[in-house]
């Protein structure tokens, strides 16, 4: 029936629907045509030729140091003896006024000598376009000079809402034969003196034996903008080149001390770049990983309080590193970490207060690194407790899904030390568990085939909103 009807309504003004029928195909073909343009002009804008020259260009976030991409990333074992060149751009709107009238204009800045050596024709014979010295230091980024960028505290931004919370630290864990240790060198926010509170905090296991050891000082900005050289009463880190050196020199219960040296080595392809998350009135939140896994050596000394010999301990394995900043009021987070011949596995997932952020918007993220560089990442993650009788965790599951990354985690719990947090900015009256156990990795990223069972870490909270 429908069709009878169309077909008698077209033949009853056949010049009507015979004009009707050439608009609307001249309409679907001139609409082709421009799609077709557009995808042109898109890919000609993004030719390597066009911006500059070179074979290759990659696009980063503003928040993430190009530096860190060339002499960090990119200095990977699998990528550094393919790079002859590289240079940055960054892109603007300018505007030109003259005679009260006001023209926006696109404009495009890097470094001369770089693009130079790439053969951008546009500036080549530009005499005048040299380098200045701002651009002459950024040349000579090294991946030392990458690591201490991404490294660095940040100013506490100007948020009377969350002020009181803002905390920065430096973690680092660690394994070896006779033992694990987590240590922490945390500055908080300002003291009514206008100094800083910080602490460093360390926590050893052997065995089945867990020791906490710690000490605390007041620091001035001057103190805090050394960092990550930072010293915390007579304990301290100092990035040397890319080796982190760090000596302890703690008390415990009862009068206990810890002293040694340590040092972690980091390497250029293997870190996570800053992520940071923002939210209303000013709220903020980043992480980044310096060290996923590196070559950590050392020796710590145990003199216990009481009568009885000291004892020093070996700290030659592996080790990790991380640095979080941020407002911390209200906020709990899940994270966990593994390694296994080379390769690396960190997730997270952050969960902020309710009046700052959707906590079900802010996803997690997976990150799995091989032993030359970044293997792939996720940020559909689903990250799941199974809880005890007592509401301890005993189980957590990850499952990630991403670019080159299909994964699932199992962490079983074999310890937990549980820190109730009631004071300082952390304070969120609710229980902060580090856990110790194994994870048992399964999936594939960038086309291997991951299988291994390892030890790890992770932390999680009881009590939170």
């Amino acid at each position: 029936m429908i069709s009878r009807l169309a077909l008698r309504s077209l033949t009853a003004h056949p010049v009507r629907s015979a004009v009707l029928s050439i608009g609307f195909g001249a309409g679907v073909a001139v609409m082709a045509i421009l799609l077709g343009v557009a995808q042109i002009v898109l890919q000609q804008a993004q030719s390597p030729d066009l911006v500059g020259g070179g074979d290759v260009v990659i696009r980063i976030a503003r928040q993430i140091p190009a530096s860190l991409v060339l002499s960090g990333t990119l200095q990977a074992d699998a990528l550094r003896t393919r790079i002859v060149t590289a240079a940055p751009t960054q892109t603007a709107d300018l505007y030109l006024s003259h005679g009260g009238k006001r023209i926006r204009v696109a404009a495009r800045g890097g470094v001369p000598s770089l693009e130079r050596g790439l053969g951008d024709r546009e500036t080549s014979g530009v005499d005048a376009w040299r380098d200045t010295e701002a651009d002459r230091a950024w040349a000579r980024s090294d991946p030392a000079g990458a690591l201490r960028e991404i490294d660095r505290f940040h100013p506490i931004p100007d948020a009377p809402a969350w002020a009181d919370s803002w905390a920065e630290w430096l973690y680092f864990n660690g394994r070896s034969a006779d033992a694990r240790f987590y240590l922490t060198f945390l500055v908080g926010p300002r003291t009514p003196d206008g100094r800083r509170a910080a602490g460093v905090r360390l926590q050893l296991q052997r065995g089945e034996r867990t020791e906490n050891y710690d000490t605390s000082a007041l620091l001035t900005d001057a103190d805090v903008a050394t960092a990550p050289d930072l010293a915390i009463g007579a304990s301290r880190v100092l990035l040397d080149g890319r080796r982190y050196r760090i000596h302890l020199d703690l008390t415990g219960a009862a009068g206990g001390r810890v002293t040694g040296d340590i040092t972690l080595e980091g390497a250029p392809g293997r870190l996570v770049p800053p992520i940071e998350m923002t939210g209303a009135r000013g709220w903020r939140t980043g992480y980044v990983v310096p060290v996923m896994s590196g070559t950590l050596a050392g020796a710590i000394t145990v003199t216990p309080g009481g009568t009885g010999p000291a004892q020093t301990i070996a700290l030659d394995g592996t080790g990790y590193h991380d640095h979080n900043w941020g407002f911390w009021k209200g906020v709990s987070w899940q994270w966990g970490q593994a390694q296994h011949d080379g390769v690396s596995v960190v997730y997270g997932r952050v969960f902020p207060p309710a009046d700052a952020a959707d906590r079900d918007r802010l996803p997690g993220f997976v990150g799995v690194l091989g032993p030359d560089g970044p293997l792939g990442f996720a940020t559909n993650v689903r990250i799941d407790e199974t809880n005890a009788a007592d509401g301890r965790p005993t189980r957590i599951t990850v499952r990630a899904l991403g670019t080159g990354v299909d994964l699932t985690l199992e962490f079983d719990v074999a310890s937990a030390v549980t820190t109730k947090m009631s004071q300082g900015p952390l304070a969120n009256d609710v229980n902060f568990l580090q856990l110790q156990g194994r994870y048992t990795v399964s999936g594939r990223a960038a086309g291997q085939t991951l299988d291994f069972t390892a030890p790890g870490a992770a932390e999680t909270f009881r009590g939170a909103p």
